[in-house]
């Protein structure tokens, strides 16, 4: 992970893009480096997930990457699909989920280098699209249950939690699994940071955890759960 001050930001009044150079070798970008239908992103839908707003693309420096359209949930994605309101720019959507990653990466966390992030205001809206490194040969935790260790997944959970971060939805499909066997943490949007979190954070995230296995594995999903916990008290102590 590049350090902080290596990010770059470029600003116009009605778009930013904050970015790390590396990703991007002699090449400046602009916000058409994050539209899935420019050319040389070489963009292939994402199949699972992502609301159909996700895409694997080839950066310029060679490297696979996903770029993400942010889009709404619930009745509200009717109206405002993928539209939300301008709050300022660090408060958008795609330069908040960066900054998180970035610190988190930095803290030692297992979690896709955060490439880019842009806004693009209209008005009293914006849209907001994010990309982030590919992490290859990797599988959700609700699909490799079974040859899954229960303490590297909580211990990267404990991790992330010690570094202050409360993540907004912390489920079996935003839990990967290398083939290396090495735990990641993907979908920061909405994750916030403190500089504590306290025992009810913590124990919301695995909760919710908890709901997300119970729905997608079953009951060898809330077993597996209980086993976590366990797991993940005796690093506390």
């Amino acid at each position: 992970m590049s350090a902080t001050n290596a990010v770059r930001t470029l600003r116009e009044s009605d778009w930013g893009l904050r970015y790390q150079p590396e990703f991007f070798a002699s090449v400046c970008p602009e916000p058409s480096w994050l539209d899935p239908s420019r050319p040389q992103l070489q963009a292939q839908p994402v199949r699972a997930g992502g609301r159909q707003a996700a895409w694997y693309i080839q950066l310029p420096s060679g490297q696979a990457a996903v770029l993400r359209q942010y889009r709404r949930g619930g009745l509200v994605a009717r109206f405002l699909h993928d539209q939300y309101l301008w709050l300022g720019a660090e408060r958008s959507r795609s330069w908040a989920e960066f900054a998180v990653m970035v610190y988190l990466a930095e803290c030692g966390v297992a979690v896709p280098e955060p490439v880019a992030a842009l806004w693009q205001r209209k008005g009293v809206y914006y849209r907001a699209s994010l990309i982030t490194q590919k992490i290859e040969a990797a599988q959700p935790l609700a699909q490799e249950l079974l040859n899954s260790q229960i303490e590297p997944v909580a211990r990267a959970i404990k991790q992330m939690h010690d570094a202050g971060v409360d993540h907004a939805d912390l489920n079996a499909l935003n839990i990967l699994l290398d083939q290396q066997g090495r735990v990641w943490l993907i979908d920061f949007d909405r994750a916030r940071r403190y500089a504590r979190l306290s025992y009810n954070q913590r124990k919301r995230n695995l909760s919710r955890l908890q709901r997300s296995l119970l729905k997608l594995c079953g009951p060898s999903g809330g077993q597996w759960y209980q086993q976590l916990v366990l797991a993940y008290r005796s690093l506390l102590a």
